[in-house]
């Protein structure tokens, strides 16, 4: 346990009353902060048509960041190929490669212009979850469905406006197939034309896969030998399956020997219980605006939650999030992660964390990086 190391996933949240470029500059404090700390990586996510999310571009905000620190491993948390292409990613991450060389990761997921149904493998057996539990206690809380949001208009126009007019997007597992090709320099077409990504190709970066199932994303990177996150934090309940479905794929690669796994935490610490569970008041309004399809709502002052009048039915849409958002004093937080890491066998826990004040944010991670380090854990992988 000892050597579970801690990163950051930033989605460069934008708290009501503030602006985008607020944001910004806030994760960019955030993100010198935490190298200080001694985190391990600083990740951003790719969102997209979300009034309180300023993170769309990984490579852009990674490439401000990288300018503003000097040691953290910087990724993306993920690039969203599903309206990329293997060869302009490449091209992106090997230009911030050739500007500050070996310091980034590229975390790769599926979504962002994909349909969604495609078929997945099938899972392998997952420890059993009684009540809601995995057999070490950890909060399992039963599958959200996500049907509700497949005939949204919003979802609907985020893909047309993602996507060039008749374009679909590739296989997922070719694209990948592809993308590892441009940078190991060996990509030949059907018809045998090579292929050189200049800046790219030979570039210094760390692959992950980034999955919430253990379906196609958990395959793609067991089978090719890469890392790979978890999301605990989007879909608790698909945790444990995502983690098996990798390991049970894995082949070793000139990338690893054996499987390599991160897995993620919503987070919010504060010096006691109480004051955390009031930083994190917001938390269930926000989830909500995401679930209902209208994006992510400036994060909400705890007054701005508690005036919202929850109805039965936001409550179902947000609850397996509240019931496994890890808030609360450094000790009891600490505490859940190291019963997160035990139930998943994480190498690398992954906190995202999101408050009003960003001086509270902050704090957040310094209690937990003081706390973990008391308790003899290293921030950094060994």
């Amino acid at each position: 346990m000892s050597d579970t190391a801690l990163g950051v996933l930033d989605l460069v949240p934008i708290p009501s009353g503030s602006t985008a470029a607020d944001a910004l500059r806030n994760s960019v404090d955030l993100a010198q902060r935490a190298e200080r700390l001694g985190y391990a990586r600083y990740w951003f996510a790719e969102h997209h048509l979300n009034p309180g999310v300023a993170g769309t571009s990984p490579a852009v905000v990674l490439a401000l960041t990288a300018s503003a620190t000097s040691t953290i491993r910087l990724g993306s948390g993920a690039v969203q190929l599903g309206h990329r292409t293997a060869l302009s990613t490449v091209e992106e991450f090997g230009l911030l490669d050739a500007a500050h060389p070996g310091r980034f990761d590229l975390g790769l997921g599926r979504s962002g212009g994909r349909p969604p149904g495609q078929p997945a493998p099938p899972s392998p057996a997952v420890p059993p979850v009684v009540d809601g539990r995995a057999p070490n206690g950890l909060v399992i809380p039963p599958r959200f469905s996500f049907e509700h949001l497949l005939g949204s208009p919003r979802v609907a126009l985020q893909r047309r406006l993602l996507l060039l007019p008749g374009a679909e997007s590739q296989d997922y597992a070719e694209q990948i197939d592809d993308l590892l090709a441009l940078l190991a320099g060996t990509y030949r077409s059907p018809e045998g034309v090579e292929a050189h990504a200049v800046p790219g190709e030979g570039a210094d970066l760390q692959v992950w896969i980034l999955g919430s199932s253990g379906g196609q994303s958990a395959a793609v990177a067991g089978r090719n030998g890469l890392r790979f996150a978890a999301n605990y934090h989007v879909s608790p309940a698909t945790v444990l399956e995502a983690v098996e479905g990798y390991r049970s794929f894995f082949q070793p690669s000139a990338f690893l020997g054996k499987p390599y796994v991160s897995v993620s935490a919503d987070v919010v610490v504060a010096e006691d219980d109480a004051t955390a569970r009031t930083l994190a008041t917001g938390y269930g309004l926000w989830v909500r605006s995401i679930r209902t399809a209208e994006g992510a709502v400036a994060f909400p002052t705890p007054e701005e939650a508690r005036a919202h009048p929850w109805t039965e039915e936001d409550r179902a849409l947000v609850q397996d999030r509240l019931d496994t958002q890890f808030v609360g004093s450094p000790g009891r937080v600490a505490d859940r992660l190291e019963q997160l890491q035990e139930a998943t066998g994480a190498d690398e826990l992954l906190i995202t964390t999101i408050t009003h004040d960003h001086t509270d944010r902050v704090r957040s991670y310094e209690l937990l990086a003081e706390e973990w380090g008391r308790r003899g854990h290293a921030l950094q992988p060994s």
